[in-house]
């Protein structure tokens, strides 16, 4: 690169630090960021207006009772939804209806992740619910079946929760790579539901409408059928800005106030670009690139924004390597991308479908990885490993000196869609 060539510095995030990479400003076609407006208020008043004006519902405290037994579904340690701070108002409008605390169990929704060590669930809920409040985990063989949605997929449900008079659903609305969106129904299916259930909803991630930023994705329909059998009475689910800040909550009927949502987030991360040659996306740091099962999804979010035979550059720690057995075993087996799609048509397996998105964005793009893993497995899962973004750069302007690039600091949260003449 030449010297004399006007340098500007980017922040990405990288695990829970940040890298600062420069960039010639000439190469820089756009920094894509999203419209945050900034917070309205402090986070308990958000979450509290919220419950107290329900969409589509009673306010919570209206449909328990002192002898309710309450379900309370809240993330698990993969997901940035801040709990801690979702739960003291939550519990203070169940307990203004008259539930009593020996009555409700918390339930953390790992759907097919693993176990969370007692510390992170005391992290996650806070050390005074944790000790007051019963915590489970969700356990796929203690599910029951309660049925079949219209699409064939079981409803299995974690007995706990079916058992339950009334279910509360909490989370985080963001952009979903099949599913649309996260939040809503997600923290039943596949938040507690049985193996098979949601292996049968993600088949549909094949789907054409199962992409990120669409409500009638066939997978979140599918969630939402499921949600309304299993009686997910009401939910609690806030927006998180790229600071993780909570600027909005919307509570009630979880397909209504979930909409209601949905609408904060297109307004704040759809983001009309025209596609460049290359994109440098960071998923916005922890936990949103512990692994690289996790990173895929501002993988996803970074193709809508390049044209095809161009270069995606994503910046994701990964501390815990890859994440999922599975993936690990199909990446390792699979030999190039083909298999992996190929593999995908004649099989599914859960953790099996990343390797195979990945192949299919390797097919169309170059695609390099700046990370902690070991190269080995960089290169195993279809991406060119790179010691820095500096090099990675380089590797795309050593081809293209002219190359346009979009950057992306929170491709996590960031979607990027064509414009339309």
């Amino acid at each position: 690169m030449d010297i004399k060539t006007s340098m500007k510095k980017i922040k990405l995030a990288f695990g829970s630090g940040k890298l600062e990479p420069e960039f010639p400003e000439k190469n820089i076609s756009s920094i894509i960021l999203p419209s945050e407006p900034g917070t309205k208020g402090d986070a308990e008043t958000l979450i509290r207006e919220a419950l107290q004006n329900p969409i589509g519902s009673r306010r919570l405290s209206e449909i328990v009772g002192p002898e309710s037994k309450i379900a309370v579904i809240v993330s698990d340690v993969t997901r940035p939804t801040p709990t801690e701070k979702i739960l003291p108002p939550l519990f203070e409008e169940l307990y203004l209806g008259g539930a009593k605390a020996e009555n409700i169990t918390i339930v953390f929704a790992l759907g097919l992740h693993r176990q969370q060590t007692e510390e992170e669930c005391r992290k996650l809920v806070g050390a005074e619910i944790f000790e007051k409040i019963r915590c489970i985990q969700h356990d796929t063989a203690r599910c029951r079946h309660i049925g079949e949605t219209s699409r064939g997929t079981p409803i299995e449900v974690l007995e706990e929760v079916l058992d339950s008079d009334v279910v509360v659903g909490t989370g985080g609305i963001e952009f979903h790579y099949y599913a649309g969106y996260s939040g809503g129904a997600k923290s039943v299916l596949p938040g507690v539901s049985s193996e098979k259930s949601v292996l049968t909803n993600h088949r549909m991630m094949i789907e054409e409408n199962a992409v990120s930023g669409r409500v009638d994705s066939p997978v979140r329909q599918d969630m939402e059928e499921a949600a309304g059998v299993a009686g997910l009475d009401f939910i609690l689910n806030v927006l998180l800005d790229s600071r993780k800040e909570i600027v909005a909550a919307v509570a009630g009927n979880f397909i209504e106030a979930h909409r209601k949502g949905v609408e904060v987030v297109d307004s704040m991360y759809k983001v009309e670009v025209e596609p460049a040659d290359a994109v440098i996306v960071s998923c916005g740091g922890y936990p949103k690139d512990i692994n690289l099962y996790q990173a895929n999804k501002a993988l996803d979010n970074a193709t809508q924004a390049v044209k095809e035979g161009g270069s995606i550059i994503l910046v994701a720690e990964c501390a815990e390597g890859i994440g999922n057995q599975i993936y690990e075993c199909w990446n390792r087996e699979c030999k190039n991308p083909e298999d992996a799609v190929e593999r995908f048509k004649q099989c599914f397996e859960f953790g099996g479908h990343k390797s195979a998105i990945v192949a299919k964005a390797a097919m169309k793009f170059k695609l390099y990885l700046v990370s902690k893993m070991p190269p080995q497995q960089s290169r195993e899962a279809f991406f060119t490993p790179m010691e820095s973004v500096k090099d990675a750069l380089e590797a795309v302007l050593s081809e293209n000196p002219a190359a346009k690039i979009h950057i992306m600091p929170h491709g996590g949260q960031t979607l990027p869609v064509k414009k339309v003449d």
